[in-house]
């Protein structure tokens, strides 16, 4: 065989097998019916496979079930367990009627062990009973600007009208751990919670497996049942990046979970765009003691950007003058920050003094006689 004959052989060979090679940057491929990884400060979707489908939810519906709970009750709060909360199908903490335990110990045994009996303990003493507090769910959605889910009780067993999106799904978790009691309970592997008026107690481990299998893992929650399928609500944060994944009807979620998460963290980075105060300008001022103000950002701007983005630039939009009787702390205009032809953040930029307006000249009247009236 010459040269060129083995050149083409070669080249051949190559060519077939190109179909089968994937980007370094490329997507994971994932089992889920539906899945979404996101961005938690900016809600940017960064991957997405229907994610905007509406699908039964199972016990991942608690994460908002504990959120409705921790804005709506206190901690240390004691509860009387109702007749009604006992013996709900699924997974239990063995609650009894009458017995007395606190808010607190009902959501760890809701998030960890995804007690539905803790659930319901919660619904009847927060709402008075199931329907109530789901629409006390329903109206945290439609104030989260949720359009596509929709709660039928607090633990997620199947119904119908129970359903919610991947992408949905993910910004009620974005939310949720912003509550920093929220996010200690999910972040939480092992507790141990007292039961039957403090006679008995019980280990909880928390059945978020990816706590025990992945570094960077912060919460959330688990979830299933024969017809939803296996789902999970996982966050993770690595060097100030916070991403949100979840799936839904996934058989494979933990390795899912996994490859979207790393992938993810491949991808992005989060980057400091102004610290506080490093914007300054100068706008006139008419009428006041002082010619000019200066104003600047009194907060930091970060943003989640792609590794390899375009330069960052900074539109400032400021009046070109301002009238006196400013006070310190007046918003005067913001900056935009712009990378790749969009948008990715912004600050407002404030008065850093006041400046009062300057005395009026006397009249020729008001000299010749200062004490007239």
């Amino acid at each position: 065989m010459d040269k060129f004959t083995r050149f083409f052989a070669i080249l051949l060979a190559v060519l077939s097998f190109a179909p089968l090679m994937v980007r370094a940057d490329a997507a994971p491929s994932v089992s889920a019916s539906c899945a979404v990884l996101i961005d938690a400060s900016s809600g940017r979707v960064l991957f997405g496979k229907n994610e905007n489908e509406r699908r039964g939810m199972a016990s991942t519906t608690k994460i908002m079930t504990a959120i409705v709970a921790l804005e709506n009750s206190e901690l240390d709060k004691l509860v009387t367990v109702a007749p009604a909360a006992v013996g709900v199908e699924g997974s239990s903490v063995y609650l009894y009627a009458g017995e007395e335990v606190t808010m607190e110990t009902l959501l760890y045994a809701l998030m960890l062990q995804s007690a539905n009996d803790a659930a319901a303990a919660i619904a009847y003493d927060i709402a008075g009973g199931i329907e109530s507090f789901a629409e006390m769910m329903n109206d945290k959605a439609r104030e989260l600007g949720l359009s596509d889910t929709h709660f039928m009780n607090p633990h997620g067993l199947d119904d119908e009208n129970h359903y919610t999106t991947a992408l949905e799904l993910a910004k009620i978790a974005a939310y949720a751990l912003e509550n920093d009691t929220f996010a200690e309970i999910v972040a939480t592997e092992k507790k141990v919670i007292p039961l039957h008026n403090s006679s008995a107690s019980r280990l909880l481990v928390n059945h978020n497996r990816l706590l025990r299998s992945y570094e960077d893992i912060i919460g959330v929650k688990t979830g299933f049942t024969k017809k939803c399928g296996r789902t999970l609500v996982s966050a993770a944060e690595r060097d100030g990046v916070r991403l949100i994944c979840v799936t839904l009807n996934d058989g494979d979620d933990w390795r899912d979970h996994r490859a979207l998460l790393d992938w993810g963290f491949s991808l992005y980075e989060r980057e400091t765009l102004a610290r506080a105060g490093e914007l300054s300008y100068e706008i006139p001022v008419c009428g006041g003691e002082a010619d000019s103000v200066a104003v600047s950002n009194a907060d930091a701007c970060d943003a989640v950007l792609p590794r390899e983005h375009g330069p960052v630039s900074v539109r400032v939009e400021l009046p070109r003058f301002v009238y006196a009787g400013i006070e310190k702390g007046d918003r005067i205009g913001t900056a935009y920050f712009l990378s790749d032809g969009q948008e990715i953040g912004s600050v407002p930029l404030y008065a850093e003094e006041s400046v009062c307006s300057a005395p009026k000249e006397k009249t020729f009247w008001q000299k010749v006689f200062p004490f007239a009236g």
